[in-house]
């Protein structure tokens, strides 16, 4: 059990490893799906809100389980469309933030949300990354290489997210919900910190 709880942190702690806590940091030449992967993981809101997507999806547990991250990287899809088209989306650099307060206090707490409200819920913050990396996309053929980058990189995050949920899980009852509710409080007062300036 011990050793779960210390690989469900270890986890924990290389998914949080990108310390930039802006989420969009000037990539400079921002085309091919090198830049498009590093996006997602070059910011520490992105980071921990794609890792509570998946651990959010492992507690909901059923459909909920793959229904969720690919419900979120498909809505962020449609929001890099927008971003790369030049559609304004208001406050998303709130949103991306408050995307952080909530995930991680839904993980905390272990909402056992309807699969719909889940779905909604993830669907309005994945508009908002989406369109954070779209609007950082190039509007050349490289385009659609950076665009998988950081699809790639979104989904690999939520599987991490799964990992730890599924490590926590094995911890046991007692220890995997201690574990789980520290992660989701670390990532909740986190998200306070980068929506207030703080990080």
């Amino acid at each position: 059990m011990k050793s779960a709880i210390k690989s469900g942190l270890l986890a924990l702690a290389a998914a949080a490893l990108p310390a930039v806590a802006s989420a969009h940091p000037a990539i400079g030449e921002a085309a091919g799906f090198s830049h498009g992967f590093a996006h997602p993981i070059s910011g520490l809101d992105h980071v921990l809100a794609m890792v509570m997507v998946g651990v959010f999806a492992f507690q909901l547990g059923g459909r909920a389980t793959w229904l969720v991250p690919t419900t979120f990287v498909l809505v962020m899809a449609l929001g890099g469309a927008l971003g790369v088209a030049g559609i304004n989306v208001p406050f998303v650099e709130i949103g991306i933030a408050l995307s952080v307060v909530v995930l991680g206090a839904v993980v905390a707490l272990n909402v056992k949300a309807p699969l719909a409200a889940a779905l909604g819920v993830i669907g309005v913050f994945a508009i908002f990354h989406g369109h954070a990396h779209g609007a950082e996309m190039p509007e050349n053929a490289a385009g659609a290489a950076y665009a998988s980058g950081f699809m790639i990189a979104t989904a690999l995050l939520h599987l991490a997210g799964l990992v730890l949920g599924y490590l926590i899980g094995r911890a046991g009852e007692r220890q995997g919900v201690f574990v789980t509710r520290t992660a989701g409080v670390i990532a909740t007062i986190a998200g306070v910190g980068i929506l207030t300036g703080l990080i």
